[in-house]
């Protein structure tokens, strides 16, 4: 999904070893071959506050972070990653899907977009997010907004054309929302099609299934 999403600003991720501690960042100091594990924070149950500070410490180290992803392999830690997500990625029948991992929910000349549950899952916990102004008029693919999570910030692009009649303004004050219904209470925008025709080169919801399980293998 590199193709849709341009991160500002990302970890490199990578799948912790069988023998290492599953989920802990392995942090790095540029240019040296050794490496440190820093408190298991991402795997456990935290606060975001936690995540951050460890972020944090890392950066004060001089040390580059690498945190769990959903890339997979054959062993038997990566298999059962590919089980879970399946289970509980969500996918929700009518709806249109981008390949980029924005959905529309079409209802007459009127699209709400958001971002998938996949993408979400993704990103980790979001702490803000920035919207589009009413009355802006965007274009299929252009840029919708921004969404930043503890891991990084990523421009959300529209899967359709058309002018914005309506933004999702409590998420400036709870931008978790995101996380917790991407496809209720944490969509981004309403906007009136300009050109309702665009919607039959979007994915279906099988279509976007098969996507999303090619990326995770």
């Amino acid at each position: 999904w590199e193709s849709g999403w341009k991160a500002r600003a990302r970890l490199s991720v990578s799948l912790p070893s069988e023998d290492s501690v599953l989920g802990a960042p392995v942090c790095t100091r540029p240019g040296t071959p050794s490496s440190t594990r820093l408190p298991d924070l991402y795997s456990q149950p935290s606060s975001m506050a936690l995540r951050q500070l460890a972020s944090q410490a890392a950066s004060g180290l001089g040390l580059r972070c690498t945190a769990p992803s959903l890339a997979l392999t054959q062993s038997p830690v990566g298999l059962l990653q590919a089980a879970l997500f399946r289970s509980y990625s969500t996918v929700i029948d009518g709806l249109k899907y981008a390949e980029s991992h924005e959905y529309a929910k079409i209802e007459g000349d009127v699209a709400t977009l958001g971002i998938t549950d996949f993408a979400q899952s993704e990103l980790g916990d979001v702490v803000y997010v920035e919207v589009p102004e009413v009355g802006a008029s965007l274009s299929k693919g252009a840029n919708l907004g921004v969404v930043e999570s503890v891991k990084a910030a990523s421009d959300i692009y529209s899967p359709l054309s058309g002018e914005v009649i309506e933004v999702n303004s409590a998420l400036v004050d709870d931008p978790a929302k995101i996380n917790a219904e991407p496809f209720e209470g944490g969509w981004l925008a309403k906007i009136k099609l300009s050109d309702p025709s665009e919607a039959d080169s979007l994915l279906d919801a099988n279509a976007y299934k098969k996507h999303v399980e090619s990326q995770a293998h």
